[in-house]
């Protein structure tokens, strides 16, 4: 078992703006949170939606089977509700439902007490030439700090 579980979604930094930032608990089974200490998950390509009743539930985070579990072994992909506040989860609501931002889960850790929690984003989406301007910087940053190294030596 690892000592402290970080799962991180490198994709949406990527994808996505990030406007504001929350930190939710998650209604999880026992075996859920076995697996998830363990380091079998994955929020690559999940996403936050409201349902009717307005609460926050995570869509398409993939907890994988607990390899010792029995026939009461969860679903991988569940969808899975998360907790916050009364007054955060209507901004939040309001934010989605009026200018068309998303939520992303950023990462999934375990704090102090053994808890999982999931940060979450309020995010809009990122244009192709903004992604396209990313891959740029980064390419020339990569480039200078060669050039940099190769002079030190």
């Amino acid at each position: 078992m690892q000592k402290t579980v970080q799962i991180k979604n490198r994709k949406a930094k990527f994808n996505y703006e990030f406007l504001d930032s929350y930190i939710a608990g998650i209604v999880l089974s026992g075996t859920e949170i076995k697996s998830i200490r363990v380091g079998k998950a994955s929020i690559a390509e999940s996403f936050c939606e409201f349902n009717e009743a307005g609460e926050l539930f995570v869509v398409n985070m993939q907890i994988e089977e607990y390899a010792w579990g029995t026939h009461y072994n969860h679903k991988p992909k569940a969808a899975r509700k998360l907790l916050l506040n009364k007054k955060e989860l209507k901004k939040l609501h309001k934010e989605v439902k009026n200018s068309g931002l998303t939520i992303v889960p950023t990462l999934l850790f375990i704090n102090d007490r053994g808890l999982a929690k999931l940060k979450i984003a309020l995010a809009r989406g990122k244009k192709q030439y903004d992604k396209r301007e990313v891959i740029k910087d980064r390419d020339s940053k990569r480039q200078l700090d060669r050039v940099k190294k190769s002079r030190n030596s």
